[in-house]
């Protein structure tokens, strides 16, 4: 309203001016969505719960067990770095730290390659493919038992299956097992056994690779290995790495096959001379036969740091070889 019409209407010019109303708000809506989140919450508390008394307050408590003496029986008692100060001094530790990294890189790769491999054939489309996916997933799901360990154990044992085959070609007898030298590729050869969980995961990303590729391919005259490095690995490189991922992590994690092959009592719990002394096996013994608790807390969490060390690596690594989609990075 300009000057000129506020003296022509001093009423109208001196009247309150109001604010459009806002629309009320729905009563009843904010009650509601409180009690849909105590709904909520009610539903997770069971969660909640088993996280806190299962992996939060366990974790909390052996962090602090890693920086006392505690050997179950007495009470704990703060002794500050002197756990990390005699883990690293400890020839026994270093041995099991090396044993275990012998495992990781050694194992994990023939393991993946197996399961690539058996990937790549199950992909064809062949008759009685269901049963094969099937026989060669089977031993993932049994694998990591401790009876299969025990069976395992007795394959490689003295004059057993194995050794009875290798004196039939002329090679020396004598059981893996009781060789500090070759139980541990006892180890690995149960841990490729049981690659059937990372083959199923190849066989799905194998599915997915357009077969438009491989047919401009082959207009192209690219015989199968350039197909396979060109387009076969780059397209399935994101489930390469999830298997690389989980598999590595697995390794640095293995104890009861370790345990079993190795021995399992007494002097020899892991393995002859220690030929199967993995980082967990060594963590055992320190924290039950050894009632060293507040050792074996500092050992688990040097494992800790060690993994997500490693875990990290591999997630900065893997921006250099994983192709994703446009937008799926």
């Amino acid at each position: 309203m300009t000057h000129a019409s506020a003296l022509e209407d001093p009423v109208r010019a001196a009247a309150p001016r109001h604010r459009p109303a806002k629309s009320p708000r729905p009563v009843g809506l904010k009650g509601r969505g409180r009690r849909e989140n105590l709904a909520g919450y009610l539903f997770m508390s069971p969660w909640i719960a088993g996280f806190l008394l299962l992996t939060a307050g366990p974790m909390a408590a052996s962090l602090y067990f890693a920086f006392t003496d505690y050997n179950l029986f007495d009470a704990p008692r703060w002794i500050g770095l002197d756990n990390f100060s005699e883990m690293f001094g400890d020839p026994r530790w270093r041995h099991s730290v090396r044993v275990t990294l012998w495992y990781v890189v050694v194992g994990t790769p023939v393991k993946l390659l197996a399961a690539l491999g058996v990937a790549l054939l199950l992909a064809q489309k062949r008759r009685g493919q269901a049963f094969y996916r099937a026989a060669f997933y089977a031993p993932s799901l049994i694998g990591a038992s401790v009876s299969v360990a025990i069976v395992w154990k007795a394959i490689f044992s003295d004059d057993a299956i194995v050794d009875r085959t290798q004196q039939l070609f002329g090679i020396g007898a004598g059981g893996w097992t009781g060789d500090p030298e070759l139980i541990i590729y006892s180890l690995v050869a149960l841990t490729v056994w049981q690659f059937g969980a990372p083959m199923v995961i190849f066989l799905a990303g194998l599915k997915q690779v357009p077969r438009e590729l491989y047919e401009a391919a082959d207009v192209d005259g690219a015989g199968k290995a350039r197909q396979f490095w060109s387009i076969t690995l780059p397209m399935i490189s994101p489930v390469l790495f999830f298997n690389v991922l989980l598999e590595t992590i697995h390794s640095f994690q293995i104890f009861s096959s370790a345990y079993i092959v190795g021995g399992g009592a007494g002097g020899n719990a892991c393995g002859p001379a220690d030929g199967t002394m993995v980082y967990t096996c060594y963590l055992y013994v320190q924290g039950f036969e050894n009632s060293r608790m507040g050792l074996a807390s500092a050992m688990a969490w040097m494992l800790l740091v060690a993994v997500a060390l490693v875990t990290a690596v591999l997630f900065w690594s893997q921006k250099r070889w994983v192709h994703y989609e446009e937008g799926a990075r």
